[in-house]
């Protein structure tokens, strides 16, 4: 479903990722964890484009892209949907005019089946109820679910989640993880960015650990938590544990 292969990736010359192999099969779920600035973004923004790796290959769903190819990025970023720390919405629309957006312009759906489509997303992740409010009406969790409806009308192969709750108030997050979670009792294919440790635990089949550009370390979550190999995921660990 998703390979990354002998990636590297440098911004003028700096190296951030330095050789990373990994494979993701279809319905399982990785959670990228690590300190901040390890790489981790940079990792799931090359898996659907948005970053081009300086060096190696990804693939996505049997398709791969290069760096000069605009049209092979494009079709590589079709098959999954993004979800950022910052909702990214379009401000002047309300919760149902940005989910049917991209149904309208990308999937050319005619209006009248866009809208049962956004419904039926926005029901989806429990938002019906405020279908005509503009983002500057949501609170930031409910902002989050829009952005994950509006992901999904683009019917992914993959979804990508960097930090989905990195911007919210602690009472908000768990409607968030709570949509994330049944995403993947459902079998979506799932890479995720988290500082959540407990949802990673819940949620993913295995956890990459990123340190300094490299996986430093691979596993369950019972590997990981439990049994952690390296002195730099145990160092991690106990600094999330303190707080």
């Amino acid at each position: 479903m998703i390979e990354l292969s002998h990636i590297h990736k440098s911004f003028n010359e700096t190296e951030v990722i330095k050789g990373i192999d990994l494979k993701i099969n279809q319905g399982e779920v990785v959670t990228l964890i690590g300190r901040s600035g390890s790489g981790k973004t940079t990792l799931l923004r090359m898996i659907n484009a948005l970053e081009i790796p300086t060096e190696g290959t990804v693939y996505v769903n049997g398709m791969t892209y290069n760096t000069k190819d605009k049209k092979s990025q494009i079709k590589v970023r079709q098959q999954s949907g993004m979800v950022f720390q910052n909702y990214n919405l379009f401000p002047h629309k309300s919760a149902l005019e940005n989910v049917m957006e991209g149904l309208i312009t990308v999937k050319k759906m005619n209006k009248a089946t866009a809208n049962e489509e956004a419904m039926n997303l926005l029901a989806k992740v429990g938002l019906v109820h405020v279908k005509d409010q503009r983002p500057h009406a949501l609170s930031g969790g409910q902002q989050q679910r829009v952005a994950i409806a509006r992901a999904l009308a683009m019917n992914p192969k993959v979804m990508l989640f960097d930090e989905p709750t990195s911007a919210l108030d602690p009472e908000l997050v768990n409607d968030v993880l709570k949509v994330i979670k049944e995403l993947a009792d459902e079998g979506m294919t799932m890479v995720i960015v988290t500082h959540e440790m407990r949802f990673a635990k819940e949620v993913s089949n295995q956890i990459a650990f990123i340190h300094e550009g490299v996986i430093a370390e691979q596993g369950t979550p019972e590997d990981i938590f439990n049994h952690p190999k390296t002195e730099e995921l145990q160092r991690f660990l106990n600094v999330i544990n303190e707080k």
